[in-house]
């Protein structure tokens, strides 16, 4: 995704967005992690997808950030 050009108001958007999913998918962990019968490697992808949308939400957020060397 090429967010270079994306104005603070659709980085904001998308912030909003992904932190919705984030939290979709640790309420999904938490109840997949109560079943013993639970498919290991696919919680392991979930939980990786879970930090990979962690750092996207705060780069972008950092990206709301002014730079004050500016």
């Amino acid at each position: 995704m090429n967010n270079d050009n994306l104005d603070p108001g659709e980085i904001a958007r998308l912030v909003a967005e992904l932190k919705e999913e984030h939290r979709d998918l640790d309420a999904a962990i938490l109840r997949l992690a109560e079943d013993p019968g639970v498919d290991q490697l696919r919680l392991r992808r979930m939980k990786k997808r879970k930090l990979k949308l962690k750092d996207w939400i705060a780069y972008l957020e950092s990206r709301l950030i002014p730079d004050l060397d500016a």
